[in-house]
Order: C-alpha cells, then sequence, then structure tokens
C-alpha cells in the first residue's frame, strides 16, 4: 500500500498530515485495496455502506438507471477523490447510486467506524482526518447544489448556458475540456442526447461557442 501514499497525500482526506503519519494509518483505519475493471461495478444501488473510498487510479461515475434504461449520471470521480463519504455513518447506511468504473479503476477502502472513532493507540492525525471528512461532505453538497442550479434551468440551452459557464468559471479560461462525452453529458444534465447535440450546433452557428469532441469554447457576443 505504499505505492498509494503520494496519492492520498494529495487527497482532501489526509489534508495536513505527513507521509509517514498516513502509512501508519493505514492500519489503523483497517485500508484495503480494489482493482475493478472498465464496466465493473465498485458499489450497486442498495449496497451497504460501510467504507470511506478513495480513488487511486482510473475514473470512476455515480450513476442510475431507471426499470427501461434510461441513464442519469450524478457525477464524476476523479483520481484522488473520495466517495461514500455521504454514507459514512457509524451505523452504516445504504449507497443510493450505482459507481461504475469508466476505466481500469484501483480503489482504497477505509472502514467507517475505524475512522469515525479515535482508536486505543490515539494515532496523532486521526482526529485531523475526521475534520477533513467532514469539510468534504460540505463540499460534496456544494457540488450537488450546483448540479441541481443546472438542473433547474427549463430548457436544454439554459442547462447548457449554465453547465459550460459554470466549468469556464473553474478552469478560469473561456477554453476547457469535460469530463463527459456527448451522451455522458446528456445524462448528466438530463435531457435527450440528439436535442442537446442540435441545440450545440444552434449556439455554434449563433457565435456562441466552437466545440470539437469535449472541447469547448465560450465566444463573446
Amino acid at each position: 500500500m505504499e505505492n498509494f501514499i503520494s496519492v492520498l497525500k494529495g487527497t482532501r482526506l489526509f489534508a495536513g498530515v505527513d507521509s509517514e503519519e498516513i502509512n501508519r494509518m493505514l492500519g489503523c483505519l483497517q485500508a484495503r485495496v480494489g482493482k475493478f475493471s472498465r464496466g465493473e461495478y465498485v458499489f450497486h444501488r442498495g449496497d451497504e455502506a460501510g467504507a470511506v473510498c478513495v480513488l487511486l487510479s482510473g475514473e470512476l461515475h455515480v450513476q442510475n438507471d431507471d426499470y427501461w434504461g434510461n441513464r442519469s449520471i450524478t457525477g464524476r470521480v476523479a483520481v484522488g477523490e473520495l466517495f461514500g463519504e455521504a454514507h459514512a455513518t457509524e451505523s452504516g447506511g445504504t449507497i443510493m447510486s450505482d459507481i461504475v468504473a469508466q476505466k481500469d479503476s484501483t480503489v482504497m477502502f477505509f472502514n467507517v467506524r475505524k475512522m469515525l472513532t479515535v482508536c486505543s493507540s490515539a494515532c496523532r492525525f486521526h482526529t485531523a482526518v475526521v475534520q477533513n471528512l467532514f469539510f468534504s461532505v460540505s463540499e460534496k453538497n456544494l457540488g450537488l447544489e450546483k448540479k441541481l442550479d443546472h438542473l433547474s434551468r427549463r430548457t436544454t440551452r439554459e442547462k447548457l448556458i449554465s453547465y459550460l459557464s459554470e466549468e469556464a468559471r473553474l478552469s478560469n479560461s473561456p477554453s476547457f475540456s469535460i469530463p463527459y462525452n456527448r451522451q455522458q453529458l446528456a445524462d448528466y444534465l438530463s435531457v435527450d442526447r440528439s436535442a442537446m447535440s442540435n441545440e450545440l450546433c444552434k449556439m455554434r452557428d449563433e457565435g456562441l461557442l466552437l466545440f470539437e469532441k469535449n472541447r469547448f469554447t465560450l465566444l463573446e457576443h
């Protein structure tokens, strides 16, 4: 597990904790590593939660399919990001979405109960990790609020403008790449792919933006 210390050190969960202390804490938190092939489920909706997880390599999508196979993408997990923390209660909980590997991925699982209860050896940085977990949950909630803002827009164009404007702001540039292909973007915004593609072409023809695959440039007009 020492191979992953550099990734863990860069996560929100271990902010302010040095590499040596992280290595010591892995046993305390009953850390384990799982490997998942592309398309494999890390969690199924309804699975019992019991772990706070960090993505060490690869990419994951948080998604839900309805009875007829229509997909909604709730979010994306990139390397170094946490997931499962929203269910990090001492008594456990239920995973509310499918979490699926989009690439071959490696995940580290931490026992929730061990994380929320200071161990007998009283790790010096255990309290800091619990505080970091709290702030991570808060940050994730802010991200969900942003998505709700996109989805609250009435038309496909308004949803696209809201989402692309936010991505430009985060990139601090009118030119940026998004982490989704066309179908995934439609699933994320809960719109029809064909209607969305048509709207993007109209916006391009009107001089509002340029795009090539997942690369966008917003234009002033």
